[in-house]
């Protein structure tokens, strides 16, 4: 039986990082989450039943983020229950925090790949997930002396 992977992001950058790991997911039962927007809707006609979305926000609109993200809080723990992942495996951004989170109280093996587009800092989700990651990657040898316990696997791209 393969081990059902779910792959998480908020869209854009973050994103494309995510989907370079595309040729890995024949091997496991895999499922796609991340915002709704117009550039990444081909998704669904692309990966069908497996791609979820969440609502696209941004802190740019502090008033409407707080409710969409308490929005996406919630239909993360729909989505974590109904996927229940072995693994969860995630370049970020906000988007991937909560899933990672309820992923780590319930049982799933979280891994956490920090953004290729930080060389010298870290990110708020990286450091907040590198806390509690199964298995913390950077792209950087340079990001291993600001997270020691992680491995350093090169660049995604």
């Amino acid at each position: 039986m393969k081990k059902r992977v779910l792959f998480i992001s908020s869209t854009g950058g973050h994103l494309s990082e995510l989907l370079k790991l595309e040729k890995c997911f024949k091997d496991y039962e895999y499922y796609i989450v991340t915002e709704k927007t117009k550039s990444n809707l081909g998704l669904k006609e692309k990966y069908k039943k497996r791609v979820h979305y969440l609502v696209y926000g941004t802190k740019h609109y502090p008033f409407t983020y707080i409710f969409k993200g308490l929005y996406n809080i919630f239909k993360t723990i729909v989505l974590y229950f109904m996927i229940h992942p072995d693994y969860i495996i995630t370049t970020g951004a906000h988007t991937a925090g909560p899933m990672c989170l309820f992923g780590k109280i319930f049982g799933s093996r979280v891994i956490f790949i920090e953004t290729f587009a930080n060389k010298e800092t870290k990110t708020l989700t990286g450091r907040l997930i590198y806390k509690f990651a199964n298995l913390f990657v950077v792209q950087w040898n340079t990001m291993l002396k600001l997270y020691p316990k992680a491995v350093c696997w090169g660049w995604i791209f």
